[in-house]
């Protein structure tokens, strides 16, 4: 039996959608696992859209199908990835979030690996805290986070600028959104991918 794995992210201009990607990459790596890539639902009307140029960007990961809440039940592991808003999560993730309610009661999401990865527009935009405060949601419904543990050296580096933390992978975008995701921060998201899918098929194994 596969072990299925969700990574379900919000993009504006493209760069988590290309940290979703090697997050799924990674997770592919694990020989059980099932991947699929879904985005949750946009709020920004079309013209706000328009206007801020994300509509064309988002143009680029058109494809890729609209998660539904209560779809993360079927998962033994979800990868969440959303950009930072005043350090915290952004409102799109925020809202797909306060729809779980009903798996919270449920208690559908318990025992589940749940994983987050961000991007910010300076290095110290508030990628910690946007991943750790989500962690309180995952919390609530009763998953096992994951992160990356510092054995996972790429985070380490000095040499360059990179995100990437214990909490997480993560990007740095510049001010005008002009720098794309670096290898290493590819790199960690891969890893990731990979150590969040190996956790959750050894607990699956563990449960069967």
């Amino acid at each position: 039996m596969a072990t299925k794995v969700q990574v379900v992210f919000y993009s504006m201009y493209g760069h988590i959608y290309k940290m979703a990607e090697a997050i799924a990459a990674g997770a592919r790596e694990v020989s059980d696992a099932e991947v699929s890539v879904y985005q949750v639902p946009e709020l920004a009307s079309d013209e706000v859209l328009q206007q801020s140029g994300a509509k064309a960007a988002r143009a680029a990961f058109a494809h890729i199908p609209i998660a539904k809440p209560d779809q993360l039940a079927d998962a033994d592991a979800v990868i969440f990835g959303a950009p930072t808003r005043y350090g915290n999560m952004c409102a799109q993730m925020r809202n797909f979030l306060d729809q779980t309610g009903g798996l919270w009661l449920k208690g559908a999401l318990i025992g589940k690996v749940g994983s987050v990865f961000t991007s910010s527009a300076t290095q110290h935009g508030g990628q910690e805290t946007t991943i750790t405060s989500f962690h309180t949601t995952l919390l609530h419904q009763g998953m096992i986070i994951v992160g990356v543990p510092y054995s996972e050296q790429r985070q380490m580096r000095i040499d360059e600028i990179t995100g990437g933390s214990p909490y997480g992978a993560s990007t740095i975008t510049g001010g005008d959104g002009s720098r794309q995701p670096s290898e290493n921060e590819l790199a960690i998201a891969r890893f990731q991918g990979k150590h969040a899918t190996t956790i959750a098929s050894q607990l699956r194994r563990g449960r069967s």
